[in-house]
């Protein structure tokens, strides 16, 4: 894989960079590449591989780079995506991937992190869309993914979803996870202002209907959050118990804690054990008591970012 240290050959016309989505999600940015090579243009894919000192973005993350020069996507805060794509469209003119350094160790004195630190990023021509489609499939069917780049053979396939996103034995392996749904029972101010707010942070949001019967609460994966906005815990309880017996990475319930001292020995008497139990967030969010829905709500979504970092990274 070669190294750029200097700018673009004058006998190359190459287009200038110019972001046509702006967007960090995965799928958004995949999809995105495999759109332009559907349309039978050259695409290349740069990912953030290695990260030396503070960074804003986290590892694997891309940006994707179309040959009429359109891009999407960020490997930095926004300092050094329009020099990645550059860099992306002199390697389809040279045909070949390529790795460039940005911030610490850098050839390019003019172009410094924010944050002092340094990243590499690889650039990879994509020749075909199968493995990153086959990607957008698993995550639209709410299962993880996963992709091996290997800059020696300059092949991008897909793989086993790995534990995290790393370097191993010469190939740089890259986990993609289904974006956070948030499920929502009760009928209150507080689910309908929860509702709202998950919806404009870009999760999927799923508000279980006054005629659901019983404990029902949608198709529950290892990547929901359920809210629980009760202010009766005999109407919550259905939905709590379905929500333990779940996969849900959050579980979390509206109440004091005078209150949740009643719906924990409520549900010992049900045969619920410590181990269940423990995973509720109760009282539910993450600033403590709040006095509007509004506030509750940015409460509670914090709290269910906060858990989702936690599980997954």
């Amino acid at each position: 894989m070669s190294h750029s240290v200097t700018g673009v050959s004058m006998r190359t016309a190459i287009p200038a960079p110019v972001r046509a989505l702006s967007t960090d999600d995965p799928a958004e940015i995949l999809g995105f590449a495999a759109a332009c090579l559907r349309e039978g243009g050259e695409v290349a894919l740069a990912t953030l591989v290695e990260i030396r000192g503070g960074a804003a973005r986290a590892l694997g993350s891309h940006v994707a780079v179309a040959a009429d020069g359109r891009y999407c996507g960020y490997v930095s805060g926004g300092c050094v995506e329009a020099a990645v794509a550059a860099e992306a469209l002199l390697a389809m003119s040279e045909g070949r991937d390529r790795s460039v350094i940005f911030g610490e160790g850098s050839p390019f004195f003019d172009i410094v992190l924010p944050c002092g630190g340094g990243i590499t990023v690889a650039i990879h021509l994509l020749r075909q869309a199968g493995a990153i489609e086959r990607v957008l499939d698993l995550i639209d069917k709410r299962q993880p993914a996963g992709l091996r780049y290997n800059p020696e053979r300059q092949s991008l396939e897909i793989a086993e979803p790995p534990q995290r996103t790393h370097w191993q034995a010469g190939d740089f392996l890259t986990i993609y996870r289904p974006r956070t749904r948030v499920v929502i029972s009760g009928q209150t101010l507080e689910a309908r202002t929860v509702a709202r707010l998950a919806a404009a942070a870009d999760f999927y949001v799923h508000v279980r209907e006054p005629g659901e019967a019983g404990g029902h609460i949608g198709n529950i994966d290892a990547y929901t959050a359920i809210v629980l906005l009760h202010h009766d815990l005999d109407q919550e309880a259905p939905a709590l118990e379905a929500a333990l017996d779940s996969e849900a990475f959050y579980v979390g319930a509206l109440g004091s804690t005078r209150t949740h001292h009643r719906r924990i020995e409520r549900l010992r008497k049900r045969g619920f054990g410590s181990g269940d139990l423990d995973r509720i967030r109760a009282p539910i969010g993450i600033f403590g008591p709040t006095r509007d829905s509004t506030s509750l709500a940015l409460s509670i979504l914090a709290d269910v970012a906060t858990c989702r970092l936690a599980a997954y990274g």
